[in-house]
């Protein structure tokens, strides 16, 4: 039985004179022959018109009798004999003239089937010309990775006739959840049945492409689409050619590859789909959503405008900077406009295309209101882009304010005006969450409560399930949510419901024995009750899906149960806000329309994730309100002592003086802190310009004040962390065994080893000039460096510094940066770039930023932020105000408006 890439290249038509000695037996054997020169003139008199494919014009009355240049290898087709019932095969290429003009394209010729298509997504304005499957190093992995979430190939078909597919039905950014991607891939195969005429039979299943089981049949259905009549009136040229290369072979490993290998998303690729949707349903949503806040938008931009104008004129703009800081929560109300006015736009340029008459009439109307400078579609952006770039103007102030008073007063506004850019980008994009938890809602039967209570998805796929007092495994379909696990069982393209797990109840352990059987579905961890109820084991499919379920599921947890959610007394828990609301702390907004941040159940406290740990003491500790407490805990001389874990996170102080409650805190602060000199104190609040400080002192558990200068930066031992997947990470290892493994590799070829005579410390061992060299790491007060004047947070930050800066910083006679970890075989360590980012092929870097403020990650694409934080940035092209980048070698998306750029 041939395979894909075989049958492909079976139908592939033979250049050239005379048969190639490649398919001339085989062809014989089957009962062909050769058609020369007849065929040819056939041909070009216009004969068989039933040869020519369906879409093309009839010849022109004049085709007869013109004589067309021969092309080359006309001559020597090869037409297989057909039976008398097998249906007539349209192989033969029409009249040159009858062909539309093609777009020039660089000649395949001798390239395997993906490599054409890829050059032929690139054509149709599907995939960048400087994509990575271009490169010389790619592989069909990686076109199988591009295409699986299926927003491309949707795209395309939009490409070959446009509203093909109304994009209202598509997810543009699935994040390679099963269900979205399954839900893309079908929309395209269901297009390609109705609108380009193809059979079923023509097509592969949604599973082919997504678990990549027949990826040679994914390429043969893109080749027939590429020869649809559609496609060849864009004249493109459908692939493959004549000649190619058989590429069988290479589709056999790409499961276990798929498996195996965590990708970025291209997020960028996906910036160039807009959301046109079908008819004016979207545009009419708009004008009722216009209608609805018009009065309010010209009520707030008037009083706006106007408080500017006075501002300037009356008060030499002593004040311009209050103006905008007590409108940012006024301005809120443009939050659900810019959410639906991308797609409102899409919409109108559509109804422009297809209807004349509204197209004049809006023509009319725009000459008729300003003489044609401006069209509907103009006015229509003009609200989003007013709102979200007035943190750019007020950037631009800044930079040209003298004055440093005023520059700090501007720098306010600023703040308040970056703060509603992220609200707006963040109600745009839970929005869009939303419609993806009404898709899961429309798919799961038995669902009878609201997806939208368990918060929002992260992560759905295939596991298997069993209780811990039985060991059948169960294959479910599991939706995860911030509360919950939705359980189903997959029927066809819906899911049945079969259980809802509540995470509040639940921890999660993992399973380290199931590793080591190293078969497919034996990679488990646990789901434990907190209560003792029987709990459950998941198994994955691989290594590395068990440790992306695990963070997923880390990340619910710690969203449901975040650290300091009962710090200072509190009792913080997730909340949906139905008005907007800003954070206690930061005094920011909390940004989105759903599960925005936490609430206080005892005083109605609001504020960030990231914020928690810096809330003052609960307001009703004290207030007798009993039933809103939990029961006290065990005191001592008067002050709370709480169970709660030391949190390695908090700065430890070492108390250097005693102090027994004289002098007293403030009134307004709290209970003094009894201390003795050689304590440990947690501290949990304060600042430099404050007498008095709040901490834990880790000896008593007691809570409460003490003078900051009775205490001094405790010595901080680094916190072991495991560097053992990191290719440059040798473990424990002596300079002679470091030097064995470096001696037959190239020049700069690396590895960071722990040096096994002193412990805790680390050492660099680098290849350089043909000789071993080795660097002491030293560490202390917490940071790790190899010169005094450049310290670093976290060993993974020093090497990756010294990937970009060479080592000569600190030691002039080594002129050279690490460039090649040492696990990372040579010759293919730049392949393997392409996909895992960790060799020479890492993104570009477009510029380096500072964190403003915590920013604490809601799920795994996102990036946790520390204020300091040096970000490496590597996408700008967010439309929803987020960049990503890296830090400390953790890469993903985070709010723009929270970092600043270092210029």
């Amino acid at each position: 039985m041939l395979s894909a890439g075989a049958r492909l290249a079976s139908r592939k038509p033979v250049r050239g004179s005379r048969c190639r000695r490649a398919g001339r037996g085989a062809r014989r054997a089957r009962g062909t022959r050769c058609s020369g020169g007849r065929a040819a003139a056939d041909r070009g008199r216009g004969r068989h018109r039933s040869q020519v494919p369906r879409g093309y014009p009839d010849p022109p009355a004049a085709a007869p009798a013109a004589r067309t240049p021969r092309r080359e290898g006309a001559g020597g087709r090869c037409r297989r004999r057909r039976g008398a019932e097998e249906p007539r095969r349209r192989r033969l290429r029409p009249h040159p003239r009858l062909l539309p003009r093609p777009e020039r394209l660089a000649e395949p010729s001798g390239m395997e089937p993906w490599r054409q298509c890829a050059q032929w997504l690139i054509h149709c304005k599907v995939l960048p010309a400087n994509h990575r499957v271009t490169w010389d190093s790619a592989q069909v992995f990686d076109l199988a990775q591009t295409l699986r979430d299926g927003v491309l190939l949707c795209q395309l078909l939009n490409n070959l006739r446009a509203h093909s597919i109304n994009l209202k039905e598509i997810n543009l950014r699935p994040q390679m959840s099963q269900f979205l991607c399954l839900k893309n891939i079908r929309t395209f195969l269901t297009a390609c049945c109705e609108t380009f005429g193809m059979r079923k039979s023509e097509l592969f299943e949604a599973f082919d492409l997504f678990d990549v089981r027949d990826f040679g049949k994914v390429i043969e259905t893109l080749s027939r689409l590429s020869r649809t009549p559609i496609a060849l009136a864009t004249g493109i040229r459908p692939f493959p050619t004549e000649e190619s290369i058989n590429d069988e072979d290479i589709y056999k490993g790409l499961p276990d590859l798929i498996d195996e290998t965590r990708v970025e998303d291209e997020e960028d690729l996906y910036d160039c789909v807009y959301g046109e949707d079908e008819g004016g349903e979207v545009y009419e949503d708009l004008m009722k959503a216009e209608e609805a806040h018009q009065p309010e938008l010209v009520k707030v931009h008037r009083n706006l405008m106007q408080e500017i104008h006075d501002s300037i004129v009356n008060k030499n703009d002593q004040n311009l900077y209050q103006v905008f800081i007590n409108y940012k929560e006024r301005l809120v109300i443009y939050g659900q406009y810019c959410s639906g006015v991308e797609s409102a736009i899409s919409s109108l340029d559509h109804i422009s295309k297809t209807k004349e008459d509204v197209k004049l009439k809006l023509e009319e109307c725009s000459k008729r209101a300003n003489n044609g400078k401006f069209t509907l579609r103009d006015l229509l952006v003009v609200p989003m882009q007013r709102v979200l770039k007035y943190h750019l103007l007020l950037q631009e102030l800044v930079k040209h304010t003298p004055d440093p008073v005023e520059k700090a007063n501007l720098k306010l506004a600023l703040d308040a005006m970056k703060d509603l850019a992220q609200y707006v980008n963040e109600v745009k994009r839970d929005n869009e969450t939303l419609r993806e938890i009404k898709q899961f809602q429309l798919s799961i039967e038995n669902l009878n409560q609201p997806v939208l209570l368990f918060g929002r998805p992260q992560g759905d796929g295939e596991i298997r399930i069993t209780t811990l007092d039985k060991h059948t495994k169960q294959e479910r379909h599991i939706f995860l949510f911030d509360l919950a696990v939705i359980v189903c069982k997959r029927k066809g393209d819906n899911y049945e419901m079969k259980e809802i797990i509540d995470l509040q109840q639940y921890k999660i352990a993992n399973n380290p024995t199931t590793d080591k059987e190293n078969k497919k579905w034996s990679y488990g961890f646990y789901l434990i009750h907190t209560q003792g109820q029987n709990g459950l084991e998941f198994y994955c499919k691989t290594k590395d899906l068990k440790k992306k379920w695990l963070e997923q599921f880390e990340m619910a947890l710690s969203n449901i149960r975040p650290d300091h959610a009962d710090s200072n007394f509190h009792d913080f828990k997730m909340h949906t806000f139905t008005r907007v609301t800003s954070c206690k702390v930061c005094q920011m907004l909390l940004r989105g329309t759903f599960y925005q941040g936490y609430l206080c159940f005892k005083c109605g406290a609001r504020a960030h994730k990231e914020c928690l740990g810096r809330v003052d003491n609960c307001g009703r500790v004290n207030c007798g309100e009993q039933g809103t407490l939990k029961p006290p805990e065990k005191r001592t001389n008067g002050l709370r002592r709480t169970s709660r874990q030391v949190d390695p996170g908090l700065p430890k102080m070492q108390v250097i003086r005693n102090y027994m409650g004289t002098p007293p805190p403030g009134l307004h602060e709290g209970p003094p802190l009894h201390i003795q000199a050689g304590d440990t104190v947690e501290l949990l609040r304060g600042d430099a310009h404050s007498l008095f400080w709040q901490g834990r002192n880790l000896a008593s558990g007691e809570v409460g004040f003490f003078p900051s200068d009775a205490v001094k930066p405790s010595p901080c031992v680094p916190k072991p962390v495991d560097y053992s997947c990191q290719p440059w990470y040798a473990g424990a290892m002596e300079r002679l065994q470091a030097e064995t493994e470096l001696i037959n590799r190239v020049n700069s070829t690396y590895l960071v080893r722990h040096r096994t005579k002193e412990s805790g410390e680390y050492a660099i061992s680098i290849k350089y000039n043909n000789e071993a060299k080795h660097i002491k790491i030293l560490t202390r007060d917490g940071f790790f460096h190899i010169a005094e004047n450049r310290k670093f947070k976290s060993l993974m930050e020093l090497v990756e510094y010294y990937k970009h800066h060479s080592l000569k910083e600190g030691f002039r006679t080594l002129d050279t940066t690490l460039q090649f970890p040492y696990k990372e075989p040579e010759h293919s360590a730049g392949q393997r770039g392409n996909r895992t980012g960790n060799s020479l092929l890492s993104p570009k870097v477009l510029g380096i930023a500072i964190a403003r403020y915590d920013f604490c990650a809601r799920d795994m694409r996102e990036l946790s932020l520390l204020k300091g934080d040096v970000v490496k940035i590597y996408t700008k092209m967010s439309a929803n105000g987020w960049w990503r980048g890296e830090v400390n070698g953790r890469v993903g998306w985070f709010p723009s408006t929270y970092v600043e750029e270092d210029e």
